[in-house]
């Protein structure tokens, strides 16, 4: 079976006249619920680039492959690998799903009229089987780290804003871990795709932009103690002067262990 999602009421008339066996759903595609398919293939607005991204990731069944036209900017940041000048979170937490291709450029000039912006296809293949991490945790990570990625992992986890709140979730880990005498760990969370689909570039996470310089001093008692702790896990796996925009999916994943274990949460 073959789906077409169209917002066009010709497409309708046309495929009912061929003879072919072809669904038609007319709809938003961020508001419709996509049955089963194989491949997509697309040319979208722009401005619903990485929702529908996200969308299709998470879709059950996995696809098999999707060939879609972003604006270049935007496909550029999906491939984008560490050390780029374009790598961030959009492209880390995509890449962590799927493995994303460039394929070609499409130039304005191939349109009438000509748009402002360049455009490039991109192709994406969902890694399978997906990778066994809690999304949420994974994507609160990749957020602190890409608020500032060309600061050093050790600057940007001594920063007030910060601490305070990996401080506020581990207290309330440790907690419901009393109250409920075992593991909180939620099996849906970890599995749930779209915890990564908003991938605005700033910071959702109540971080004050203007903490750069506002860095918990080694000299403080308050809070050094947790201090110390998210700084040993740093130090313990050689982070603490690396920084996030020459990271790799396997630092990211071996670094969100590292604070797991340590008790440190980001969700």
């Amino acid at each position: 079976m073959s789906v077409a999602l169209s917002g066009c009421a010709k497409l309708n008339l046309t495929v009912s006249g061929n003879g072919d066996v072809m669904q038609v759903i007319q709809g938003d595609v961020l508001k419709c619920d996509l049955p089963y398919f194989d491949i997509c293939v697309a040319n979208i607005p722009y401005q619903i680039s990485s929702p529908l991204t996200f969308k299709l990731l998470s879709h059950r069944p996995m696809f098999r492959c999707a060939v879609i036209m972003f604006q270049r900017e935007f496909a550029m940041r999906l491939v984008a690998q560490p050390g780029d000048t374009l790598y961030c979170r959009l492209g880390v937490n995509t890449q962590l799903l799927a493995r994303v291709s460039h394929l070609l450029k499409v130039g304005k000039n191939n349109f009438r009229p000509p748009p402002k912006v360049d455009s490039s296809v991109v192709r994406i293949e969902p890694r399978k089987p997906q990778p066994l991490v809690n999304f949420k945790e994974w994507d609160g990570l990749v957020r602190i780290c890409f608020n500032r990625k060309n600061k050093t992992l050790g600057s940007i986890f001594r920063q007030k804003s910060v601490l305070s709140i990996l401080e506020k979730n581990y207290k309330t880990l440790q907690a419901l871990q009393l109250s409920q005498n075992g593991s909180i760990e939620d099996k849906e969370t970890a599995l749930d795709v779209s915890a990564l689909g908003d991938t605005g570039e700033d910071l959702n996470m109540e971080i004050d932009d203007d903490d750069e310089e506002m860095e918990v001093e080694d000299g403080e008692t308050k809070g050094s103690e947790f201090k110390d702790r998210v700084l040993g896990v740093l130090k313990q796996g050689s982070f603490e002067e690396k920084r996030s925009s020459k990271l790799t999916q396997a630092d990211f994943m071996h670094l969100l262990s590292l604070f797991n274990k340590a008790g440190i949460h980001f969700s």
